[in-house]
C-alpha cells in the first residue's frame, strides 16, 4: 500500500511516500520538493553480532546525472567513483544519524540515498537528509530518531529556509543544520563576516523546520512503520571490575595528566599494561579483553569530565579558555609562491600556496550545472601525523576538513576580476591533537599573504568542545582550543572561523540531544575571543599581503581594450594573436567587454606579450615616444613604423641639431630607433623625430 505526507513549504509540496518504490528494503522513502527527487533506503544485514562497541554504519549518497537530463562525461558514459559533493552529503546525512542508533543493534546498517530528478533550482542535499531518516523510521532498524535537515539562508537582511541556488548565490550566511524536534545536533556552513547574532537567528529559524519535519516523518511511520527488530546487548560482564578499578583508578587521575599527548598516552598504556597481565588469565577470552579496554576508556572519560567541570582543569594543565602556544612561520620553502608553517600546541599545518592561470580552474561537472573555480583548498592527514602507520591517500575525512577549511576562507579571497590568479592552497597535516581543520585556515591565510594574495582579510579558526553534567546540562564547561581526547570524549565539536569582524565558516557536531541558546551564545562568545587572540599572534607574522607575489609564479596581466579593436588584436584566422602568443610564449584570452588577460610563464614575457597588443589596438598620442622602425629612407626623412600599421613621417631635419647631408649618415632602414610623436596634421600624417626621443630618454 502506498503511503504520503506532505508539508507545503513557499507554495511548493514537500512530499514524503513509501510502498511504492524499492519495497525489499527494510525501508525506502520517496522524497520529492519541487522538480527535485530522492529515494533513501535503508537496509540491515540478517545476523547480529553481540559485543559491538561501536554503530557499522555507512551512508553512500549518489547523484545520477540522468536526474538532469545529462549524460556523464569521459568514454564510459557511467557515473564513477564518488565525487567530493556526494561524499560530502554521506558525511551530512551520516553525522547527525549515527549517534541515535543502537551499538546494542550488532548489525551493519546501510542508508542509499540517490538523486534521481534534479529541477537545478532546489538543491537536493536537504532532501536527502529527510528521505534518510525517514527510511529508517518507517523501517524495523532501532532508531532513536527522527532526525531532519534544513538550509537557511541570510540574503538582504531576511533569513530564508532551503532557499533555492539563485538565493545561495546572493546569502550573506548559508548554513545547514541538522538535529531532532528537541534540538540542533549538527551544524555546518559559511558566511561573509556575519555577526554571532545573525548565526544565532538562524540556527532559531532552522529549529522550527527541522521540528516540523520530524513530526512529518512521525505521520509517515504512524501510516507504515514496522515493528522493530530486537537489540542484542551484551550479556556478559567483565569479572573482576570492582578490583581493578579500585587498583588502576588512582594511577590513571595520575597518568590522564600527564603533559604531551604521546607522554600521556604511554603513561595511560603503562597503567594498561600492568593491570593487564595481573588478569592476563582472565583477559584470554576476547569478550573480557573486549570489556578491560571499555573500562579504561570509561576512566578516562569520568576523569576528564570530572577535572573539567569540579575544578576548571584540562588533561594538559589548562583553563577553559586558554589557547595551546602558537608560532608562526611564514616563507618556508624556497620555490613555492607561497608557504607557511602554523602550529598550536602539538597541531601543525604547513600550507603552502601555488598560483596558476585561468587554465587551472577546478572545473564540477555535475548534475547542478558545470561551474569552474578559481579558488582551491585540499588536506592532507597523513598517518605520521598521529605517530602511526596507515592508508595514504584522499577519504572522506579529507576531503569534508578540506570543505570546511575552504569555505572558512573563501570570501576573504578575491574575485577573478580582482586578482586574475587560480589559487590553490595545501595543507599538510604534520602534526595533529585537536583541531587540524582549524589550523589549516590560519596556515592557508599565512601562506596566502606570503604568496601576495589581497585578501580582504585575514582569516583565523579555532575548535571549541563543552563538557555538561545532567539531563538538563545544570553544569556544563565551554573549552577553547580542544584536544583530540576532548574532542573524542566530550559533548561537541564547534568550529568557528572568521575575521576581526565576523564569521566566514562553522561547523558543529554535538552528541547530546541539543544544545540550550544560552550555551550557543556563551560558545559563540568565547569562539570569538579565541579567534581574536590567534589572529593577534598571526599578524605578528604577517598582516597583509606581500608587496609582491614570486619570482616563479607565472605573471598575469589584465588590460581594457576598445571593443571595436579586438578584431584587429585576433586577426585572420587568429593570425595576429596566436603570433603574439608564439612569439613571447604567452596565453591570451579576450572578452567580449574588451578584457584582454595575457599569462606568462615569467614577467618579461608577459610585459613583452602586453606591448605587443598595446601596440596593435591604441592610437598614436601625441608627445609619447616609441619604439619605431625605420621602413623607408627618402631624401627628405625616414618614414618609420611606431605602431603596427602606423608609419609616420622623421624628417631629416628631425634626425639631428647639426646639418644632416644624408639620412643615411645618421639612421639605416631596418633600423629600431626612438621617435617622439610631435603632431598629427589635419590629413592625419604623423610627424617624428629622432633627436626629440634621444634627448627625452636622457634626462
Amino acid at each position: 500500500m502506498v503511503h504520503r505526507v506532505s508539508y507545503t513549504l513557499a507554495g511548493q509540496e514537500l512530499i514524503l511516500e513509501t510502498g511504492r518504490l524499492a519495497k525489499q528494503a527494510n525501508g525506502a522513502v520517496y522524497a520529492q520538493f519541487g522538480g527535485s527527487a530522492v529515494i533513501a533506503t535503508a537496509c540491515a544485514s540478517s545476523d547480529a553480532r553481540e559485543g559491538l562497541d561501536f554503530v557499522p554504519v555507512t551512508v553512500d549518497y549518489n547523484e545520477k546525472y540522468y536526474a538532469a537530463g545529462k549524460i556523464p562525461g569521459g568514454f564510459i558514459k557511467r557515473e564513477g567513483r564518488p565525487k567530493d559533493k556526494e561524499i560530502l552529503v554521506s558525511r551530512l546525512i551520516d553525522r547527525p544519524m549515527r549517534p541515535l542508533f543502537e551499538v546494542a543493534f550488532g548489525r551493519e546498517i546501510q542508508i542509499v540515498p540517490t538523486c534521481i530528478s534534479s529541477d537545478q533550482i532546489n538543491p537536493p542535499d536537504i532532501l536527502a537528509v529527510i528521505a534518510s531518516s525517514a527510511a529508517v523510521v518507517i523501517s524495523d532498524i532501532p532508531f532513536n530518531g527522527p532526525i531532519a535537515g534544513v538550509r537557511v539562508a541570510y540574503v538582504d537582511g531576511d533569513y530564508v529556509v532551503n532557499p533555492t541556488y539563485a538565493q545561495i548565490e546572493k546569502a550573506q550566511l548559508e548554513i545547514v543544520v541538522a538535529g531532532t524536534a528537541e534540538g540542533f545536533t549538527m551544524v555546518e556552513g559559511g558566511a561573509k563576516e556575519v555577526s554571532e547574532e545573525i548565526m544565532l537567528g538562524a540556527l532559531a529559524k532552522a529549529q522550527e523546520f527541522i521540528t516540523d519535519m520530524c513530526h512529518l516523518q512521525d505521520e509517515l511511520r504512524k501510516l507504515a512503520g514496522k515493528e522493530k527488530l530486537p537489540l542484542c546487548p551484551a550479556t556478559a560482564q567483565l569479572e573482576n571490575k570492582e578490583a581493578m578499578l579500585a587498583e588502576a583508578m588512582p594511577k590513571m587521575e595520575e597518568a590522564c595528566f600527564v603533559k604531551g599527548k604521546h607522554q600521556r598516552h604511554e603513561a595511560i598504556g603503562a597503567v594498561k599494561a600492568a593491570l593487564a597481565e595481573k588478569y592476563a588469565q582472565q583477559l584470554e577470552d576476547d569478550l573480557q579483553k573486549k570489556l578491560f579496554n571499555g573500562l579504561f576508556e570509561d576512566m578516562e572519560y569520568n576523569i576528564l569530565r570530572k577535572s573539567i567541570l569540579d575544578r576548571g582543569i584540562r588533561v594538559d594543565g589548562r583553563g577553559t579558555e586558554d589557547i595551546r602556544p602558537i608560532t608562526c612561520e611564514i616563507n618556508v620553502l624556497p620555490r613555492p609562491h607561497g608557504s607557511a608553517v602554523f602550529t598550536r600546541g602539538e597541531t601543525q599545518s604547513l600550507a603552502v600556496a601555488t598560483l596558476g592561470t585561468s587554465l587551472d580552474e577546478q572545473v564540477y561537472d555535475d548534475i547542478d550545472g558545470d561551474r569552474r573555480e578559481h579558488f582551491i583548498l585540499h588536506y592532507n592527514f597523513p598517518p605520521y601525523s598521529v605517530g602511526e602507520v596507515g592508508r595514504m591517500g584522499t577519504g572522506r575525512r579529507e576531503i569534508g576538513h578540506g570543505n570546511l577549511a575552504r569555505r572558512s576562507l573563501e570570501a576573504m579571497v578575491p574575485s577573478r576580476e580582482e586578482f586574475p590568479y587560480t589559487v590553490r592552497v595545501v595543507s599538510e597535516i604534520l602534526e595533529s591533537n585537536g583541531s587540524s581543520s582549524m589550523a589549516s585556515v590560519c596556515g592557508g591565510t599565512l601562506c596566502m599573504l606570503a604568496a601576495g594574495v589581497p585578501m580582504k582579510k585575514p582569516v583565523a579558526g579555532i575548535a571549541m568542545g563543552l563538557i555538561t553534567e545532567g539531563d538538563k546540562y545544570e553544569k556544563y564547561a565551554i573549552l577553547s582550543d580542544i584536544l583530540g581526547e576532548e574532542d573524542h570524549l566530550g559533548d561537541m565539536d564547534f568550529k568557528v572561523a572568521g575575521t576581526v569582524d565576523g564569521i566566514t565558516g562553522f561547523q558543529m557536531d554535538i552528541k547530546i540531544a541539543g544544545v540550550t541558546t544560552e550555551i550557543m551564545q556563551k560558545a559563540l562568545d568565547q569562539a570569538r575571543r579565541g579567534r581574536l587572540h590567534i589572529l593577534s599572534v598571526m599578524n605578528q607574522t604577517i598582516s597583509k599581503p606581500a608587496d609582491k607575489i614570486s619570482e616563479y609564479a607565472p605573471k598575469i596581466e589584465s588590460m581594457k581594450i576598445d571593443v571595436d579593436k579586438i578584431g584587429a588584436l585576433i586577426g585572420p584566422g587568429g593570425k595576429v594573436i596566436k603570433g603574439i602568443c608564439a612569439a613571447h610564449d604567452v596565453k591570451i584570452d579576450t572578452e567580449d567587454d574588451g578584457t584582454v588577460i595575457i599569462y606568462g610563464k615569467t614577467g618579461k614575457a608577459t610585459d613583452a606579450a602586453k606591448a605587443a597588443v598595446k601596440a596593435i589596438v591604441e592610437d598614436p598620442e601625441v608627445g609619447t615616444i616609441y619604439n619605431g622602425t625605420v621602413k623607408r629612407i627618402m631624401e627628405f626623412g625616414a618614414f618609420v613604423e611606431i605602431l603596427p600599421g602606423k608609419e609616420g613621417l622623421c624628417h631629416i631635419s628631425k634626425l639631428s641639431r647639426q646639418r644632416v647631408e644624408k639620412v643615411t649618415d645618421v639612421i639605416k632602414e631596418g633600423q629600431q630607433i626612438p621617435v617622439k610623436l610631435l603632431e598629427i596634421d589635419k590629413m592625419g600624417r604623423l610627424n617624428l623625430s629622432y633627436i626629440d626621443a634621444l634627448e627625452a630618454q636622457k634626462k
